[in-house]
């Protein structure tokens, strides 16, 4: 009986070996780690910080309130986009924010320096060498902003007169084309930031500012100037925004895409937009600029899952 026991146990022992053994692969792939982090989402979840390039004047985009805090429509945006990067590296992080201008914004992105630039910029071909773009959320484009009376009235009155673009902007590229196109002879003044550009107009050393329309109607309710300045002519270019970030980021570009689209779903872009161009800023002014049919069409398509 006692072999007979013995080799009873050995056989059990067996049986049990091989359970364990077929066993351990299907739970080591049920606790197998998720997929690794890398860029962006590997860098935060590392340091528990994001890094934000804001503007000081795209208004009502980016740009400090009175306490000097950046604030805005893009602002709201990247908050949320925040969000959604804490879910995906399973931290709180920790929002540095650094200022940036129409110049340095894109080399700020392609360097690292800030890890989402939340501002007034246009998504272009040529800037798609060098970063990425957030999907579009919003639509603009160059006009031009002088005082009333002014005898400029579109972009061929601009003629041999004084005109401030802001430094690193797709506008001053327009105007710059504009005027060898048309053989204009345009004094273009290049300024650092939009505020210094409006500033131009109105101590008289510049005839008008281009840029975009909605950031000259911003700038224009910030100061409570509705009944100094108007916004004339044409549009002469055409500008969508988004937030940028770095190139050849896959993870990112998958969390921002995702959040984007389910922003647009519970109608979250569409609440923001409300808060900032249609109902009363801090300055106490509204710009009053009801979302276009163009924007709204975006919106809804952005909405759509992709399969």
């Amino acid at each position: 009986m006692k072999p007979k026991a013995t080799l009873s146990v050995f056989l059990a022992g067996l049986l049990a070996a091989a359970v364990f053994v077929l066993a351990a692969p299907a739970q080591a792939q049920e606790q197998a780690a998720p997929t690794a982090l890398t860029g962006t989402l590997a860098k935060a979840r590392e340091t528990g910080a994001i890094t934000i390039g804001y503007r000081e004047s795209s208004v009502p985009f980016s740009y400090l309130n009175a306490r000097k805090e950046p604030i805005g429509y893009s602002i709201e945006l990247c908050r949320a986009l925040v969000t959604a990067i804490e879910d995906a590296v399973n931290r709180s992080l920790t929002i540095k924010w650094v200022p940036v201008t129409s110049d340095s914004r894109i080399d700020a992105v392609a360097s690292g320096k800030v890890d989402l630039e939340c501002g007034s910029t246009t998504n272009n071909l040529e800037r798609q060498k060098r970063v990425s773009f957030s999907p579009t959320m919003f639509v603009s484009g160059t006009k031009v902003l002088v005082k009333k009376g002014s005898p400029i009235k579109s972009f061929r009155d601009l003629a041999g007169r004084k005109v401030a673009v802001t430094a690193g902007t797709t506008n001053e590229k327009t105007l710059r084309d504009l005027s060898e196109k048309f053989k204009l002879n345009i004094n273009l003044q290049v300024t650092r930031d939009h505020a210094e550009s409006f500033g131009l107009v109105k101590s008289g050393q510049a005839d008008a500012f281009a840029t975009d329309d909605v950031l000259l109607y911003g700038l224009i309710a910030q100061d409570a100037a509705k009944a100094d300045y108007e916004v004339v002519g044409d549009f002469l270019s055409y500008d969508p925004y988004g937030i940028m970030y770095r190139k050849g980021d896959p993870q990112l570009n998958k969390v921002v895409v995702d959040t984007f689209q389910v922003l647009a779903e519970d109608g979250e872009i569409e609440r923001q937009y409300k808060r900032w161009f249609l109902r009363k800023l801090p300055s106490g002014e509204s710009i009053n600029l009801p979302m276009s049919a163009q924007l709204e069409t975006i919106i809804q398509t952005m909405s759509v899952k992709a399969e």
